[in-house]
């Protein structure tokens, strides 16, 4: 029977070759696009879940209440593993960790220059929470001796040229020594440590910040089994306040590392959204293109059915039960979702590369696991199940004696079940387009915001030892008289990057009761010409012709607003215990995110700490030969470390990257979903136009013209398609809009964002049916009368 059953399946698919290539071809397309973004979906939600202990790791964070709203943190003080250690025995493990210390490596006895690497200084029971596959040393033990180091398989052949380095000696910077007690496999893509090449213990710190008000550094722990974590939390809340006498006011709770990833985005003290939102976006868009393929091959199936009407009405007469037609029908249906599996797979490897480029994700498949071809068997016979379910319950439901006489009862509750499943088609794939558009213009109106500052020719250098802070100067002095840079000065970090803030300014006038955000920068003089800023009162730093500007600060126009200084020139702000004197105010400029309000801002003088040395490159020349010299200036005092510069235009681009990328997805997916309905449409336009070749042909005869006709065969197509556009446009609204509101700085949703995407579809739905109908417009009207069928 089963054999029976293929054959005559086999036979249908080559008879007609058109409706099966189009049937194959989109679902195979809506295959292979819904097997890429489950791959990424996967990888996506598969970041640290490798971690064999990792329903124990938490995270520490802490709730403040900043300006009547609840900000949570996940910088904690630098004191607080150890105690947490030491004071909870639910406790098993706890670590610090200091993010991406990068620092000049090479070999103790190697006169050739180091490499700069990227690591993390850890507690030694970092290595014992979290999973990071020895190869050789004892993870127990490797971080036991202050200058001990623990490395990858991939630094060891940067430095040694070879993986077996176990014992060996490595230099940081220019005098540290560390002996190398650990090697460790090259971390996974899809962990949070993956561009950690080392890493130090947190015992060769000799000066631990003991200040309890002070937050620098993330805290890992690792609970003991069974622990009941909710009345941990509950012990934890009072913990800093209890131990910086009242001075701050956090509460610490423990968050599933698990979770962070995905889900580690909060708003006002609650857990709110996060990069999961994009993963499950995603995720609907792949049941969306497998639905729409699946739409394709119901109403082609169900358009052709006639066709095969008497086939099923002398099978019944013959004694064939619905059942057993049921099961040929589905048995057809899951033999082309097969053939379009396989030509998925062929797809998803041809384009696999380009993919993986396009979201920059390492994404295989494992053709040698036997749960992938057990996955994919289920997710081929699931799609052939699904698409062919509708064609063959309607093809089993037709009555025998009413189809031998050319009548079929349910044709019209077919039509409309087919008319509703173009529009779903359409709709959704308007809907995307319409989201596409909006994406595109945040991204652009964001991008295009005044930043506050002229990014051109605009470099930032980093600091990596206490030389280039020393002679930072005499870069300086040479950078100017050599004609590579027009001005230069030291920053506390990028412009495009907060690394600091405040919460306890104090100042003339403050509310005691008041907690107020402020951001940190510094400079030591010049910084207002260096980056292209605009002074709106005031001057800038100057300690050269100003000596007592070390303590000097400049404010900008939110912290003007917010501290509510009526002459703010002279004013005096104190933090830390330094109080520092308002010499001039700034216009606001974007240091975090373009999209949101820009917080105050203090800009502290030379007293503070600096990070980079930012320069203004001289522009009126080639950049490469200001680059050039700018390099050879900075080999001249700091011989060992090499020249690793940013674009400050760069930085601010790498701003966008999520939305772009989203973006991206979005518009390829769309263009996917459209062209698997229009594949759809084709066929029907092609049935419809076949089955009423006698009506055209009279039609012709009695002097229709080819666009009379052509429009006749058109217009119930253009009609759905107007039905989607107006069902797409509220659904895509509503879901956009509630998009757009966790932006503060955002566009407004206009109509011509909805006209365009319709006029599109409906442009694209058009030249698709078009194609049909022209073709049986022109046909000879003389053959088409003499035709049988």
């Amino acid at each position: 029977m089963f054999r029976n059953y293929f054959t005559i399946a086999w036979r249908n698919l080559i008879r007609d070759k058109t409706f099966s290539i189009i049937n194959i071809l989109g679902l195979a397309i809506g295959m292979a696009s819904a097997i890429l973004i489950l791959l990424w979906v996967r990888f996506a939600g598969s970041t640290d879940q490798f971690h064999t202990r990792i329903d124990r790791l938490y995270t520490v964070l802490s709730n403040d209440n900043v300006e009547g709203t609840i900000r949570t943190l996940s910088a904690t003080p630098e004191i607080m593993a150890p105690e947490l250690k030491k004071d909870y025995p639910e406790i098993e493990g706890a670590s610090r960790m200091n993010w991406g210390s990068r620092n000049l490596l090479s070999p103790k006895d190697s006169s050739t220059p180091g490499i700069m690497s990227s690591g993390n200084v850890v507690d030694p029971d970092f290595l014992n929470m979290f999973t990071l596959p020895f190869v050789a040393g004892d993870p127990k033990t490797a971080l036991d001796d202050p200058m001990s180091m623990v490395i990858t398989k991939q630094l060891a052949k940067k430095l040694f040229h070879t993986e077996d380095v176990f014992g060996r000696t490595v230099r940081m910077g220019a005098h540290s020594l560390y002996k190398i007690t650990g090697i460790l496999k090259d971390p996974p893509a899809n962990t949070m440590f993956r561009d950690c090449e080392y890493y130090c213990s947190y015992a060769q710190q000799t000066m631990i910040d003991n200040d309890w008000t002070d937050i620098a550094v993330p805290t890992f722990v690792l609970v003991r089994p069974n622990t009941n974590v909710a009345a941990l939390n509950n012990k934890l809340k009072d913990l800093i306040p209890s131990r910086s006498g009242g001075r701050a006011k956090t509460a610490e709770f423990l968050y599933p590392v698990s979770r962070l990833p995905l889900h580690g985005q909060f708003i006002n003290g609650h857990e709110s959204g996060g990069f999961i939102i994009i993963v499950r976006a995603f995720t609907l868009i792949a049941i969306f293109i497998i639905l729409i393929a699946c739409i394709n091959f119901m109403n082609l199936s169900t358009a052709y059915s006639q066709r095969r009407a008497k086939e099923v009405g002398i099978r019944k007469v013959t004694g064939a039960l619905r059942p057993s037609l049921l099961l040929q029908f589905l048995g057809e249906s899951v033999l082309t979702a097969g053939l379009a599996g396989v030509a998925a797979l062929l797809l998803v490897r041809l384009t696999l590369p380009a993919f993986n480029r396009f979201t920059q994700t390492p994404l295989e498949l494992d053709y040698r696991d036997p749960q992938f071809w057990l996955a994919f068997t289920g997710f081929a016979l699931l799609t052939g199940i699904l698409a062919g379910s509708y064609p063959a319950f309607v093809l089993s439901s037709f009555k025998p004696v009413s189809v031998l006489k050319g009548r079929i009862d349910n044709l019209l509750s077919t039509l409309t079940a087919r008319k509703a499943l173009v529009i779903f088609q359409f709709s959704t794939a308007i809907a995307l387009i319409i989201s596409t558009l909006i994406i595109t213009r945040q991204v652009e109106y964001a991008r295009t915001r005044q930043t506050g500052y002229n990014r051109d020719h605009l470099i930032n250098v980093f600091f990596y030892n206490n030389r280039e802070r020393e002679a930072a100067d005499q870069i300086r002095n040479e950078l100017l008289s050599s004609g590579a840079a027009t001005a230069v000065t030291k920053g506390l970090s990028p412009l495009t990057d907060n690394w600091a803030s405040v919460l306890d300014l104090k100042y003339a006038g403050k509310d005691p009761s008041l907690k107020m955000q402020v951001n940190q920068y510094a400079e030591d003089g010049n910084l207002v010409q260096t980056a292209g800023m605009q002074l709106l009162m005031g001057r800038d730093i100057d300690p050269i012709r100003f000596p007592t500007d070390s303590t000097a600060c400049l404010i900008n126009e939110s912290a003007l607003a917010a501290m509510k200084f009526k002459d703010p020139i002279g004013q005096a702000i104190t933090e830390n215990q330094v109080t520092y004197h308002v010499v001039g105010v700034i216009k606001n400029y974007i240091q975090e995110s373009p999209y949101q309000s820009i917080r105050p801002m203090i800009v502290e003088g030379p007293r503070h700490n600096t990070g980079v040395i930012l320069i203004r490159l001289n522009g009126r020349r080639p950049i490469n030969q200001d680059l050039a010299e700018t390099e050879k200036i900075f080999k001249k005092f700091v011989p060992l470390y090499p020249f690793e510069y940013s674009f400050v235009e760069a930085d601010f681009a790498a701003k966008f990257q999520t939305e772009q990328f989203v973006g991206r997805l979005a518009t390829l997916f769309a263009g996917l979903v459209i062209f698997i309905s229009c594949l759809g449409l084709f066929g029907l336009a092609a049935y419809t136009a076949h089955s009423r070749v006698k009506e055209i042909g009279i039609r012709k005869v009695l002097g229709a013209s080819v666009t009379n006709v052509s429009l006749l065969l058109s217009q119930d197509f253009i009609k759905l398609i107007a039905l989607s556009i107006l069902v797409a446009i509220p659904i895509a609204w509503l879901t956009m809009e509630n998009w757009l509101s966790g932006y503060d700085y955002r566009i407004r949703i206009s109509w011509d964002i909805f006209a365009l995407a319709g006029a599109g579809a409906l442009l694209i739905a058009l030249a698709t049916v078009s194609y049909q109908a022209i073709k049986a417009a022109l046909a000879n009207p003389v053959k088409n009368l003499r035709t049988t069928e």
